[in-house]
């Protein structure tokens, strides 16, 4: 009985907690950044570009230059072929959220 009673309150707060829980990196970027477009339903969307195109670790790259735009900056002038190699991967993810959240 006590197992359903649980079950039954985990059921009750899921949407409550889903939300903050499932956010990926980016949409947690997004909602934290100071720019005045931000809401929960294009930073979701931009978090779905970004699951279709970037890996977790190229996620977590990518959610840094929200706070930190420098970051972009010196990645994309980097002489790094690994860094070469993500901005590659970055461009296709700004592509595909434009394209897809663009509106």
């Amino acid at each position: 009985m006590k197992s359903i009673a649980l079950a039954a309150t985990l059921v009750a707060l899921l949407p409550a907690i889903s939300g903050a829980a499932l956010a990926g990196p980016i949409e947690r970027a997004c909602m934290a950044s100071d720019r005045g477009a931000a809401n929960r339903s294009l930073c979701g969307c931009i978090q779905q570009a970004a699951d279709a195109t970037l890996n977790g670790a190229d996620q977590r790259r990518a959610a840094k230059f929200f706070k930190n735009p420098d970051a972009a900056h010196s990645t994309w002038v980097s002489q790094s072929a690994s860094d070469d190699a993500f901005w590659e991967r970055y461009k296709s993810f700004g592509a595909t959220a434009e394209a897809y959240c663009g509106g």
